[in-house]
């Protein structure tokens, strides 16, 4: 019988001294490790545990629910964001209303680019979308996850320093293990039909694809956000709006001085 990793999060209903040992020590007593701990938010910790029987984690969830120190959150399988609020010390914020997107403020671009790179290690097609200002810091944070994810990274289109508009792509940049970046204001409102067409193209692979924008991109496009598998939104602070007035005249005008490439 294999180990299976767990996530337990409880909170804490009445703080003692020696309550963690005691948790732990009942876990120790079902043979079940701790892999990793820590707090993921004000009043709660997480585990990641491991064990080889899963009628232990069934002892386990009827022995603590006689306890009166600690309510029981989550006993489950662990998901990606169970394994980065361990990580990271706390969880990342989804939209209540769309489970598909996922808010990041600047100072968190650590765990977004954690994230993002979980997310590039996983094997075949998947589209995400990233919200945000000018600068904030979007593509910068998929370069980064990329490296994290030992992907190698693709600019369809681009001004992250000169603006890039790419009409065709060489025979081994049309492989699965690329990740293709896309912005989508330039692909759809200033390329031509030759690098539509080779988007398209892309979006049939199956690979990676990160569009900026992509709210512009589906407005000009035959694609939806319904394609989409992840929203990424990036904010300075938390209650910055994200609008497109400013990113129109951003590339409007050109956002890099240095000039463009269209090959």
């Amino acid at each position: 019988m294999e180990n299976k990793e767990w996530y337990f999060e409880y909170e804490i209903q009445k703080n003692r001294p020696g309550l963690l040992g005691d948790i732990s020590s009942l876990l120790g007593m079902l043979s079940i490790n701790i892999v990793t701990i820590n707090g993921v938010d004000e009043g709660r910790r997480g585990l990641l545990l491991l064990t080889k029987d899963s009628k232990n984690i069934q002892r386990l969830e009827s022995i603590l629910q006689t306890m009166d120190t600690i309510k029981v959150i989550k006993l489950r399988e662990p998901k990606l964001r169970d394994r980065l609020a361990v990580r990271h010390g706390r969880y990342i914020q989804r939209d209540a209303d769309d489970k598909k997107t996922f808010r990041f403020v600047r100072d968190e671009l650590g765990l977004l680019v954690d994230f993002m790179a979980e997310l590039f290690k996983q094997e075949g097609h998947k589209l995400i979308g990233i919200r945000g200002m000018p600068r904030v810091g979007k593509t910068e944070s998929i370069v980064a996850s990329s490296v994290c994810a030992n992907k190698r990274w693709l600019f369809v289109s681009s001004t992250l320093l000169k603006q890039t508009i790419r009409s065709q792509l060489i025979e081994d940049e049309y492989s699965e293990n690329n990740l293709f970046i896309l912005d989508g204001i330039v692909s759809t409102r200033r390329a031509n039909e030759r690098h539509l067409q080779l988007v398209r193209e892309i979006m049939r692979l199956d690979a990676v694809k990160v569009v900026e924008h992509p709210d512009i991109f589906v407005q000009n496009t035959e694609y939806s956000l319904e394609d989409f598998d992840y929203i990424i939104e990036l904010r300075n602070d938390p209650e910055e709006k994200i609008t497109y007035e400013v990113v129109d005249q951003s590339h409007e005008f050109g956002e890099s001085d240095f000039g463009s490439f269209d090959f």
